[in-house]
């Protein structure tokens, strides 16, 4: 039996993740990644056809992942496995609910008395580094990657990938005829030192989806107003720019009309806020092509980002109550504040 092609795309980073807790038991060496949380938050939504996740790992990736989130309702076909090693490790350590470090995990574990895990050994944070403007990763991501029929879809989310990645994909998938397509930067170049760059990534864009601290550093001497910085970055040819500020919610500018909404996170039991900002992506898209209103949208990304921090695990949000997402979104839409 023929499986049918995915409606929407999802193209980022499958990890092996390590997170520390200040009072509960640490996650070592559990399945994450952009990706995952973001197909998730579409999936809460839109189970059917199963969205399409694009992503590459090594041979050392454990390869049940892969056939469990397939079974879960994830169109995995786009995960390449490459013929070598590949370093896929994560770590987050929390000080309290969501102040979030990825630093060296040494101190972390000592500081709690518990023992440094082997697998750990040598693990140093990829976010200290900037992205390169002239080469690929192993694990950026090739027009290649993209399964053929994945690219009868015609919505796509890219998650935090390198800047090459993300200065290719959008124009291949526009020429596959994409009409929506929306962004999630990497604090790799969201970076002063881009400041010149990072506008040609916008022209295009459906919506543009950076965190606060993110936007903050690249705006770093040139604005302290987030609105003035969205309503620059939408000026250079996106439609909708949406500021991720945890705990906070979002704030929402749409170019077209000028309009600027404050909305605030659901109040959810938080078990675990890793993947939160991703599946908030992935319920923005369903939200969109469900309603093409984009403050609709941004509800619906809300509460994908509201069941996925109640769990532990990517895949936690996929076993919701029959109607709890709606019932959400309808709880949620009394909360928004038109600026």
């Amino acid at each position: 039996m023929d499986r049918p092609s995915p409606r929407y795309l999802f193209a980022g980073r499958l990890t092996r993740e390590y997170i520390v807790f200040p009072s509960a038991a640490p996650l070592l060496d559990v399945p994450g990644g952009n990706v995952l949380y973001a197909a998730v938050g579409l999936a809460v939504w839109e189970p059917q056809p199963p969205p399409g996740v694009v992503a590459r790992v090594g041979e050392d990736y454990p390869q049940g992942w892969l056939e469990r989130y397939a079974r879960l309702g994830l169109d995995m076909r786009g995960v390449r496995t490459l013929p070598e090693a590949v370093d896929v490790r994560s770590f987050f350590a929390f000080s309290d609910r969501t102040s979030r470090l990825s630093d060296d995990p040494v101190p972390h574990f000592a500081r709690l008395g518990l023992p440094f895990p082997k697998s750990l050994l040598g693990y140093r944070s990829p976010l200290a580094n900037l992205d390169s403007r002239t080469r690929l990763t192993s694990v950026s991501l090739r027009q290649g990657d993209i399964p053929p029929d994945f690219l009868d879809a015609t919505a796509a989310h890219l998650c935090p990938l390198d800047y090459l990645t993300h200065s290719v994909l959008p124009a291949v998938l526009r020429q596959s005829e994409f009409t929506t397509i929306t962004l999630d930067p990497s604090a790799g170049y969201m970076n002063p030192t881009f400041w010149n760059d990072v506008p040609a990534l916008l022209t295009g864009l459906t919506a543009f989806f950076p965190s606060e601290e993110e936007i903050r550093s690249l705006f770093q001497g040139h604005s302290t107003d987030l609105w003035e910085m969205a309503e620059a970055l939408a000026a250079y040819g996106c439609e909708i720019i949406v500021i991720k500020r945890g705990e906070s919610g979002q704030l929402v500018y749409v170019s077209s009309t000028r309009s600027r909404w404050e909305i605030p996170s659901y109040p959810a039991r938080l078990v675990n806020p890793i993947g939160a900002g991703d599946a908030f992506c992935g319920g923005f898209l369903a939200g969109y092509r469900k309603t093409y209103d984009p403050l609709q949208a941004a509800l619906y990304g809300n509460i994908s980002a509201s069941l996925v921090v109640e769990g532990n695990d990517p895949g936690y949000a996929l076993d919701a109550l029959p109607g709890l997402p709606q019932a959400r979104l309808e709880a949620i839409q009394h909360s928004v504040r038109k600026v």
